[in-house]
């Protein structure tokens, strides 16, 4: 019988450093608080609790409070989720769609994903787009994940207006100049932080219209077109198209 072949020596597994094993834990354990957490905020609105969350998750209080030292830091957590995710969408959204020069289309896309996130996940949108929260102040390391969503949405017009595409018939896309000069230093600043030129004309009517959008997400989240219209989707889409007339994105 011929002796077995010498193979070297055996290899053995390599192993998980503990680190990385502890991190895995503690990320799975922070996703399920957050889950359980989302789970309260739809049923209880803002009265989140630290030690319901705990009890529903069969944790002793004093054990959750090593993921989330407080509830304005779970809730912030929460916050920085829910812009992200719906930056994300928005993102995905503008960029599906083939051409970069359907400026129109891209903007169509756009609010309407908004939409369409907000009323498959209202309990978030009202975390982030809804009342404010008694006694929390969002720490400035939401201001980023807040602004994603709608520097997304601008971006449509930004390069319709660098390709020198807008419509600025009968001042379409134009609010007058303004005399205060703080404001227009503003202006400028919000415009470069948006993509645009710091001397864009249609700043302004961007700005309002994200605003007009997000306010008419609201009143349909919030229930303020109950018993007002069933089509919603034909109420919001002639809402956003008239806002792409404002911009200068279509013609009237």
């Amino acid at each position: 019988m011929n002796a077995a072949k010498d193979s070297g020596p055996a290899r053995t597994p390599a192993k998980t450093p503990a680190l990385s094993v502890r991190a895995r834990v503690r990320a799975e354990m922070t996703g399920e608080i957050k889950k359980v957490a989302l789970e309260h905020l739809t049923r209880d609105g803002a009265a989140l609790s630290l030690r319901a969350v705990a009890r529903d998750m069969g944790m002793v209080s004093s054990a959750i409070y090593r993921y989330f030292p407080s509830r304005d830091e779970l809730l912030t957590a929460l916050i920085i989720d829910a812009y992200t995710s719906l930056g994300e969408a928005v993102e995905k959204a503008d960029g599906d769609v083939d051409r970069r020069d359907a400026y129109l289309s891209r903007w169509f896309a756009v609010c309407h994903t908004i939409r369409r996130w907000a009323i498959a996940r209202p309990a978030e949108y009202a975390l982030i787009y809804g009342s404010p929260i008694p006694g929390y102040l969002a720490p400035d390391e939401t201001i980023e994940p807040g602004s994603w969503a709608m520097v997304a949405m601008a971006r449509c017009v930004a390069e319709a207006e660098a390709a020198g595409k807008l419509d600025t018939s009968e001042g379409a896309g134009v609010f007058p100049a303004t005399a205060d000069a703080t404001y227009a230093e503003e202006l400028r600043t919000v415009a470069v932080g948006m993509g645009f030129n710091e001397d864009s004309h249609v700043i302004e009517r961007v700005l309002s219209a994200i605003t007009q959008v997000f306010g008419a997400v609201n009143f349909e989240v919030f229930g303020r077109l109950n018993r007002v219209f069933s089509e919603r989707g034909e109420w919001f889409d002639r809402q956003v198209r008239e806002l792409a007339v404002g911009m200068g994105l279509a013609p009237r």
